[in-house]
């Protein structure tokens, strides 16, 4: 799930000494009762803090923190750390999106998505998911969890919870600004995020639409399979557990344990129709799942990718900014299988 992306961009700094502290209390309707247990938000208040640091003709950015609805034994992963994209120049209250980054941590690419998603007039806020930029322990006695993902698949998969939480917290402040239309809530990402996404949209009764770029489901299949996974295969089976013990530990943060959430909504899938880490099985699992969303099939692997990121960017921006999901014309054939 590495992808990379260089993007450059320019703007004027902005002072940081009009901080913004508030608060946001959460009340869960009655829809929240019909959340999974393992993403289920309790009632609280809980407190934010943003600051301006950017800002261009068409949108400003600040950086957004807020506690995370679960703790973990990591008081730095305990702190959300998110920056805000707000479009300048549109009247009336806007949709917003929480746009999420891929495993190799390339913010560039996600900062670029939320850019274009404010030039649209589309708030956006990119998260930090647990154990990235900020939120990764840098020391302490004793060996320190690093990674959202490792071979610890237990940790992991409580990653993916605080993960869906986390990005349900975010959901619930944006809907909370006064330019924004609490009932336009969306979410996007791509691998790692998009399967994060994939799991919000299909749970969360507040999130409308969501956009998810080479996400599957499948979990244990997925991390089975996984080029880079190899050396956990070797220890996991000499240790003398199966795929099926896999399967057991994922299939409660399995995407496809809940797509059937997405029904009624407005989604977008992008998948790669020769992907080796979201193989197109994966894929075409999540979408069936989910009701056959929209999918388009793009002639890449998940590592050569990049090639088709502008244009799927471009696709997402427009589809999160109210534009009609492709014609199945429009899609490429499903891959065979």
């Amino acid at each position: 799930m590495f992808l990379s992306c260089l993007v450059i961009w320019a703007g004027v700094a902005v002072s940081a000494v009009d901080v913004d502290r508030g608060e946001v209390d959460f009340r869960p309707g009655p829809e929240e009762g019909s959340v999974p247990a393992p993403f289920r938000l309790e009632p609280a208040i809980f407190a934010y803090e943003r600051t301006p640091v950017f800002s261009t003709p068409r949108y400003t950015v600040s950086r957004l923190t807020f506690p995370s609805p679960i703790e973990t034994p990591d008081a730095a992963n305990n702190v959300v750390h998110a920056e805000y994209f707000a479009p300048v120049g549109f009247s009336g209250k806007r949709p917003a999106v929480v746009v999420l980054h891929i495993l190799g941590s390339d913010f560039p690419l996600s900062r670029y998505m939320a850019a274009r998603l404010a030039d649209r007039g589309v708030a956006a806020l990119f998260v930090k998911l647990p154990y990235y930029g900020e939120r990764r322990p840098t020391g302490g006695p004793g060996p320190v969890p690093r990674k959202f993902l490792s071979d610890d698949i237990e940790r992991s998969m409580r990653s993916m919870r605080q993960g869906v939480c986390d990005v349900r917290r975010a959901a619930r402040w944006l809907a909370t600004r006064p330019d924004v239309d609490p009932d336009r809530l969306g979410v996007t990402g791509i691998s790692l995020g998009g399967i994060v996404s994939s799991l919000v949209v299909s749970v969360d009764p507040q999130i409308r639409s969501g956009a998810l770029l080479l996400a599957g489901g499948d979990l244990s299949k997925v991390l089975w399979d996984m080029p880079e996974t190899a050396p956990f295969r070797k220890m996991w089976t000499e240790s003398g557990r199966t795929v099926d013990d896999l399967k057991r530990l994922t299939d409660p943060y399995d995407p496809l344990t809940y797509a059937a959430g997405m029904a009624g909504k407005r989604v977008l899938m992008i998948a790669g129709n020769v992907d080796e880490v979201v193989p197109p099985a994966s894929a075409k699992a999540l979408w069936e799942a989910g009701g056959k969303p929209p999918i388009v099939w793009c002639d890449c692997g998940h590592y050569s990718a990049v090639g088709y990121l502008l244009p799927a960017i471009r696709r997402t921006v427009d589809f999160l900014g109210g534009v009609d999901p492709p014609r199945p014309a429009d899609s490429r054939a499903s891959p065979a299988g």
